[in-house]
């Protein structure tokens, strides 16, 4: 389970506390768009995540946005935010995790990537020696291959909730 494994589940994005990233020992946060800090058929942003973003800043966490969608879709959010980003980022390859530790000038491990999927995000992570924190997704996605990738992560989210070894 180890590629699969995140280092902490959270429900919603606005549950991360500094704390919880501090106790992981991370400086930035690499955010996903998608079913994290906006539903995906939305063009708003989640309740309360901008204002978890700032406080973010504020406690000290360097912050971008990493997403698989495109520009279009991802700079109005990264515009909204106040944050670089990077799209088209090829999760769950480690490309564009890569290329936004390079921008922040931080180590792989100085990093943690949120998002809701296991399959992306989360391996994603794991590739690259980031640390992770996995989010219930805000909707579910209508997409057949989404479905399908949720269908998979069924089980592999079940045996985690499990786990006593997962920072919560």
């Amino acid at each position: 389970m180890g590629l699969l494994r995140p280092t902490a589940l959270q429900q919603r994005v606005t549950d991360l506390s500094p704390e919880l990233l501090r106790r992981m020992g991370v400086s930035a946060i690499l955010l996903d768009v998608d079913n994290t800090i906006a539903s995906y058929t939305s063009h708003q942003p989640i309740p309360g995540a901008m204002e978890w973003a700032k406080a973010m800043g504020e406690a000290g966490f360097r912050l971008i946005i990493v997403s698989n969608n495109f520009k279009k879709r991802v700079g109005p959010f990264a515009a909204r935010f106040g944050l670089d980003f990077i799209s088209f980022a090829c999760k769950p390859f480690p490309y564009g995790y890569l290329k936004a530790r390079r921008r922040l000038g931080l180590r792989c491990r100085d990093c943690a990537i949120v998002g809701d999927q296991v399959f992306t995000d989360i391996v994603g992570a794991n590739l690259c020696g980031m640390k992770s924190v996995l989010l219930t997704p805000i909707e579910p996605e209508e997409g057949f291959t989404f479905r399908l990738r949720r269908f998979f992560e069924r089980g592999v989210r079940e045996k985690l909730a499990r786990r006593k070894d997962i920072l919560r």
